[in-house]
């Protein structure tokens, strides 16, 4: 059974996707795509040999010959895209975050589960194949019961300021991945202590955000979490994660172009890390679009669901007001509204 779907947003991950399900995902048909900026719609079309365009959202979305929309818009319109979809009878895959309010993700859930449709939150580092291979060393024992968790997550330079302007700030846009990554290798969090700053560039504190923070978690489990995030990294990008247990570790390291180390009198040197994420977890987009696709296929369950998208948004306000409070805050007083 194939897959009927349209694309929301032309930009970088619109185009991501778009490469994904026209080459790589089997069943998926990308039938049309939408951008507000006609000509970028009008882009991706011809570079990916979709076969129609609209610089409406509304116009695909009611299109009688989909199946699904995948939203890669900005995330200031996730939640109306999500609830107009779900009224069209539509599955969903939305991009990260949801929603910055807690209530409008609400809205939007409650709007899915009315529909009877599915959603999938993109949360793509799931599927990489190192953190596959961590979650798999937890589940089967291999390094006993786990006691704390370390996620180091820095990006190779600064996204540009009009974007940290309206992106809900380093622990909505950035960090929530790695509060999915918690969840995902050692499940719910109760609380959470960050302390952060601007070390980078003083212009990203005059737009309101931070661009280095560490953030401690407490697990309900009683495991230790560290989360490092750094905006700039001269040396590229920086991915890794450490599980440590009562029987051993397991780790993830950076992925290289390749694994050549050059040894001379004066130094081993190597390649540099790959470069950002496009590079990095390239195939988990790919996999993430696959699984979504073989859910609505099968009639089964997405592997990340709406209410996998709202925890790691409530992580994120729990983060945002231990900083400003300079205490550990409780997921619990955030969610009720404390």
């Amino acid at each position: 059974m194939s897959i009927s779907l349209g694309i929301i947003g032309a930009g970088r991950i619109g185009r991501v996707h778009a490469s994904a399900l026209t080459a790589r995902v089997p069943g998926a048909k990308l039938l049309a795509i939408a951008d507000v900026f006609a000509d970028s719609a009008r882009a991706a079309a011809r570079d990916f040999s979709i076969p129609d365009y609209t610089a409406d959202p509304g116009e695909l979305i009611n299109s009688g010959a989909l199946d699904a929309v995948v939203i890669c818009s900005s995330t200031d319109t996730h939640v109306r895209f999500i609830r107009e979809a779900a009224a069209a009878g539509k599955h969903i895959f939305c991009e990260k975050p949801i929603d910055q309010d807690l209530a409008a993700i609400d809205r939007a859930l409650a709007a899915v589960a009315d529909a009877g449709v599915q959603l999938q939150i993109g949360f793509n580092r799931r599927f990489d194949a190192n953190h596959l291979r961590l979650k798999r060393a937890i589940e089967a024992g291999e390094i006993g019961v786990p006691h704390t968790l370390t996620i180091i997550s820095r990006d190779p330079a600064p996204p540009p300021l009009d974007y940290i302007k309206v992106s809900g700030g380093l622990m909505m846009d950035m960090m929530i991945h790695d509060f999915d990554m918690c969840r995902y290798l050692l499940g719910e969090v109760s609380e959470i202590f960050a302390m952060a700053d601007c070390l980078v560039d003083p212009a990203i504190g005059a737009a309101g955000d931070i661009d280095t923070a560490k953030v401690l978690l407490r697990f309900e489990n009683g495991a230790l979490g560290t989360i490092e995030n750094s905006r700039q990294t001269v040396y590229g990008y920086d991915q890794r994660v450490e599980v440590f247990g009562s029987g051993g570790a397991a780790s993830s390291a950076n992925v290289y172009p390749d694994q050549v180390t050059i040894s001379s009198a004066e130094s081993l040197r190597r390649s540099l890390p790959l470069h950002f994420f496009l590079e990095r977890y390239y195939e988990s987009y790919v996999t993430e679009m696959r699984l979504f696709v073989e859910a609505l296929a099968q009639d089964k369950a997405v592997p990340v669901t709406g209410e996998d998208g709202r925890v790691p948004v409530l992580m994120a306000l729990a983060g945002m007001r231990s900083l400003c409070e300079r205490r550990p805050v409780k997921l619990a007083e955030v969610a009720a509204g404390a």
